[in-house]
């Protein structure tokens, strides 16, 4: 029960960014409004799927994107929008080869990656505020042709045993014949955003370029709800948005209002956001300028722009030409009218002229050091300088990766008044048992491409980084998963998009105690608001995920797919009953969770004193269960799922992975002090052991110099632990250079094999990308390192620590003859995990090492990606490569060192 801090300690200097943040969080000023809440991908989500049979990428590919409106958010690069996202602004850009505008990112679906989807560009998000006073994003686009097709037949070609084949693999980066494509986001005001486009010819010869910062309304009038759509003309030389959502926008650019000329002067061109159905169905009295029309003006000169100079989507076309290694800045601004530092204030109505000449550089120039400012205040004391790169970008990443996030599930089941219904198959395909989730709101999301939704379990962890630049948005993303039109009626929290009901691991109450800490441990208003909601969902788990009312858990999936050799999520009941270790230890933790934020609750109220006996004796008996009714395995000194077959024979399975390390998780240290008024609680607690002398094995007591009695709660013993450790701590086993691995590599020579149903089903160490689709096209747990167990970890052997007065050592690694304290040994893990992105001996970061180009070009090579998970051999990065949700964990990592 310790607390948490991060940043330089006795600073007392408020930065101007704090005080923006501040002003945020009392209401008094709405810097949070405008933000990147813009997804890199809405096409192929659940949300725009109107199918029969529910294949998402099938019914919106890659191709419709263009012409098709959208139902319900928006896509773009380097997107801002509002938090409702009635409008949206973002980047396109043209190089004069392409066969389309490059308006989107562009990757493989899940069906065409040999290795599941996969995005195919190269961009990053290298900086950002809390507030969006300030944000960074990055593109490098190749100047020859963009090669769709390559990427889409060379992938099909690959099986699952071959790599999959990259963007760079292409040859387009080749002799650097690219552009490097910079986009500051500067706001002098809430509502008042200045959008710097840097363009560099990286190639040795000059080339051009078209450059589009585009605005435009997001489709809110097709569907049959809104009678008039919003509108966007040009008005004494500006471009100007008017909405009785969004109210009065004005768009202003470089060169717009005629202070440049000829080629240098932007090229106004409007369309309608609106689908092109003669395009996409062949069907006649569309709409004149669809969605596309600029597309098709610009790359193919077609007569599809407006030429009454209006729409419902409008850009400002720049064509560049540079020579070698040359740069331009092009400067547009967006304000609402009547809020801009030339704003005309007396008439809400009457558009600002807007200066984008002197003082835009001034405010860009302000905001850039206010950032370095704000993130000096945070660093620790002494930190290097390539920490603090991994630092910045991965709370920058986090930061890009707040999305708006809408679907109302009602209306997409049943259809909406403006469309054709959907096929009546479609209700039987997913999520019909969730038509209460109503979601209109700005989520931390994992990922802004292939994870443009919310997952619950992924949240938690996102949550818990976020906190230390922003601790009452990470409260807010919190209670926002427990609110009545999230959480379903039952209890149970929405696991993602693809499928609801699928089941997580339970890490919201172990979130919201992290948050709570690293907020100053006062907010006694949030805990209560969550742990009224969490009490609801354990309960949820406990009639649901208790098969036998023997406190052993089921759980199905957990999250941590592909790690066993069946899907435990569609283990069929003929064949019997699965008793999952991870699933236990997960409700054991979970308890432990509810019973810490009761203490503290208590220690105002003591109305929640009852309610903490209850936890504590819950998690005595979960622990009792899973240590004594055979998941645990005293020969092999580790916790394993148990198969109960029908025919009444119990099959342990035998792989040393993950699932078998959740349990040392399950812990909970606190001090006497910091309950010194619950006597009753104590004085239950004392009653029930004596009465229950059996489950007393989990609960361990000492007194330290004070004369404060202190405790552990444990799943696993600290005699137990250190038989684990050994398990973990071997290199030839679950430990590598950079973090635990997903499985031990002791199975890449003893894989682990299982008779079931007739079948058998087996578990090997692949240290990458699986070979195998057991669960969906992107398997990936067999080998590789993630972050979010590995910090569990880090945490829980902390929690040992802090109650182990004789600091017993364990060897790390196993076989090096070095004896570390159980604290020192966190601190091990953790700084293997850091050092995924650090330059190693070689200048190259092991996560990106893949490639020459991407960690020794000085044009890519301090531009970090953060992956979804890291090969268990080499730390190669794979998956997702802007998966900065849980992966900025390494932040969180870098802040709490030698906590």
């Amino acid at each position: 029960m310790g607390g948490n801090a991060s940043g330089n300690q006795g600073e007392s200097h408020i930065t101007a960014e704090q005080a923006r943040l501040d002003r945020a969080d009392d209401g008094s000023e709405a810097w949070r409004d405008w933000g990147p809440y813009v997804a890199e991908r809405a096409w192929g989500s659940v949300r725009e799927d109107y199918s029969a049979d529910g294949d998402a990428w099938a019914s919106f590919p890659h191709d419709h994107a263009r012409s098709r409106a959208y139902r319900w958010n928006e896509d773009g690069m380097a997107g801002f929008s509002d938090l409702d996202q009635n409008w949206c602004l973002a980047l396109s850009l043209w190089n004069g080869v392409d066969p389309i505008l490059k308006e989107r990112m562009f990757g493989l679906t899940g069906p065409e990656g040999n290795h599941g989807e996969d995005v195919k560009d190269y961009w990053w998000y290298l900086d950002g505020t809390p507030t969006h006073s300030w944000n960074t994003w990055r593109y490098h686009y190749p100047q020859s042709p963009f090669p769709y097709d390559d990427l889409v037949e060379t992938n099909a070609a690959r099986g699952k045993l071959e790599a999959e084949y990259e963007l760079v693999d292409t040859g387009v980066f080749d002799d650097s014949r690219y552009w490097v494509v910079t986009v500051d986001y500067a706001k002098d005001g809430p509502h008042d955003l200045l959008m710097q486009i840097t363009v560099e010819n990286a190639g040795p010869d000059a080339a051009t370029l078209h450059i589009l910062p585009t605005l435009w309304f997001r489709n809110t009038w097709s569907w049959g709800y809104d009678a008039v759509a919003p509108r966007i003309g040009m008005e004494d030389g500006r471009v100007v948005a008017r909405s009785d959502r969004a109210g009065t926008l004005v768009l202003t650019g470089e060169g717009l209002a005629g202070e440049l000329t000829g080629e240098d002067e932007p090229t106004p061109l409007f369309c309608d956001n609106e689908t092109n159905i003669a395009r996409l169905y062949g069907q006649p009295n569309g709409p004149a300028h669809p969605k596309d029309g600029i597309n098709d003006h610009v790359v193919d000169g077609a007569d599809t722009v407006n030429p009454a100079l209006e729409g419902t989507k409008a850009a400002l076309h720049y064509t560049v030409t540079l020579g070698a290694q040359e740069s331009r800045v092009i400067r547009v601004r967006l304000t609402r009218a009547g809020e801009g530092a030339d704003a005309d204030t007396e008439a809400e109505t009457q558009a600002p002229v807007q200066d984008v000449a002197g003082g835009f550089d001034a405010v860009v120039a302000a905001r850039r050091a206010e950032a370095d400012e704000f993130y000096a205040a945070l660093e620790p004391a002494g930190i290097h300088p390539d920490e603090a790169r991994v630092l910045r970008q991965a709370i920058a990443g986090l930061l890009w990766s707040k999305q708006f996030f809408h679907f109302n599930v009602k209306q997409w089941l049943d259809g909406d008044p403006g469309s054709p219904p959907p096929p009546p198959e479609r209700a039987s395909v997913r999520n019909a048992q969730w038509r209460h989730l109503n979601a209109h709101d700005v989520i931390l999301m994992p990922d802004p491409w292939e994870y443009p939704w919310f997952a619950a379990w992924d949240l938690a962890f996102h949550c818990v980084t976020i906190a230390h630049v922003d601790p009452a948005f990470a409260k807010s993303q919190l209670v926002l998963m427990l609110r009545e039109w999230y959480m379903h009626p039952s209890g149970q929290l929405p696991a993602y998009e693809w499928n609801f009901s699928d089941v997580n691991p339970p890490t919201h109450a172990w979130a919201a105690v992290q948050v709570f800490l690293l907020d100053g441990g006062t907010d006694m208003t949030f805990l209560a608001r969550v742990f009224h909601k969490l009490l609801m969902n354990f309960t949820w788990w406990t009639n649901n995920k208790d098969h036998g009312d023997n406190n052993l858990y089921e759980g199905g999936f957990m999250g941590l797919d592909n790690i066993a050799p069946l899907d435990r999520s569609k283990l069929p009941p003929e064949i019997g009953v699965l008793e999952q270790a991870d699933s236990t230890a997960w409700m054991a933790m979970y308890a432990l969770d509810l019973l810490e934020i009761a203490l503290r609750l208590a220690t105002n109220d003591k109305a929640y004193e009852d309610v903490a006996t209850k936890f504590i004796e819950h998690f005595l008996r979960i622990a009792a269960s899973a240590n004594g009714s055979g998941l645990w395995d005293e020969e092999d000194a580790y916790f394993y799922d148990v198969l109960h077959l029908a025919d009444g024979r119990d099959v342990p399975l035998k792989v040393r992975s993950l699932v078998g390390l959740v349990p040392v998780v399950a812990s909970l240290a606190y001090r006497g002090p910091e309950v010194p008024v619950l006597t009753e609680f104590q004085a239950r607690t004392v009653w029930f052991l004596e009465n229950n002398p059996e489950l007393r094995e989990a609960l361990h007591r000492r007194d330290d110099e004070d004369g404060h009695r202190n405790f552990l709660l444990a799943l696993v013993s600290p005699e137990r632990l250190e038989r684990v450790l050994a398990k973990v701590f071997d290199e030839h086993g679950l430990l590598s250079a950079h973090g635990i691995r997903g499985v031990s590599a002791y199975h890449r020579d003893h894989p682990f094999s299982v008779e079931v149903g007739g079948e058998t089903a087996t578990v090997d160490y692949e240290p990458a990308e699986s070979t195998t689709g057991l669960f969906g096209g992107n398997s990936n747990w067999r080998g590789p390192v993630w972050f979010p167990l590995n910090v569990l970890l880090i945490e829980a052997l902390r929690d040992y620590a802090a109650h182990d007065v004789t600091e017993s050592r364990v060897e790390f690694p196993l076989g090096s003859g070095e004896l570390v304290t159980l604290g020192e040994a966190a601190d091990a893990v953790s700084e293997r995990l850091i050092s995924l992105f650090l330059p190693g001996p070689d200048g190259r970061r092991p996560a990106d090492a893949r490639y020459e180009l991407l960690s020794t070009d000085p044009r890519w090579k301090d531009n970090i990606f953060f992956y979804e998970y890291f090969d268990g051999d080499t730390g190669a990065g794979l998956g997702a490569s802007h998966q900065t949700g849980w992966t900025a964990l390494v932040a969180h990592l870098i802040l709490t060192r030698g906590r």
